[in-house]
């Protein structure tokens, strides 16, 4: 079983940094993709950014690209999501999966778990 844990979230101001980390337990780590999503109040849930099981390659929203940048650690099994500049618009609750396969995955059906989410809240 995989176990997802995600961290970092809180109330911030417009412009303002924040990271978000991922703690992963369970299947091996490093064999997969992963990627966050994020959902805002009354809209359905939306893909941030993805990165590949290496961490060579990233892919993002055109949203956060330029402020948001996906990382990850396969020795520590963790996952990171540096926001910088963030904008009201950026309020959600953000959540980390784990992709199905390696590469890159931009969509809900690839990735078979998830973690509980983390609010993120950027006041104007």
């Amino acid at each position: 079983q995989v176990q997802l844990v995600e961290s970092g979230g809180g109330l911030v101001q417009a412009g303002d940094s924040l990271r978000l980390s991922c703690a992963v337990s369970g299947r091996a780590f490093n064999l997969y993709g992963m990627g966050w999503f994020r959902q805002a109040p009354g809209k359905e849930r939306e893909f941030v950014a993805a990165i590949t099981l290496s961490g060579s390659t990233t892919y993002y929203a055109d949203s956060v690209k330029g402020r948001f940048m996906i990382s990850r650690d396969n020795a520590k099994n963790m996952m990171y999501l540096q926001m910088n500049s963030l904008k009201p618009e950026d309020t959600a609750v953000y959540y980390c999966g784990k992709g199905r396969g390696p590469g890159l995955a931009v969509k809900e059906y690839e990735y078979d778990y998830w973690g509980q989410g983390t609010q993120v809240t950027v006041s104007s």
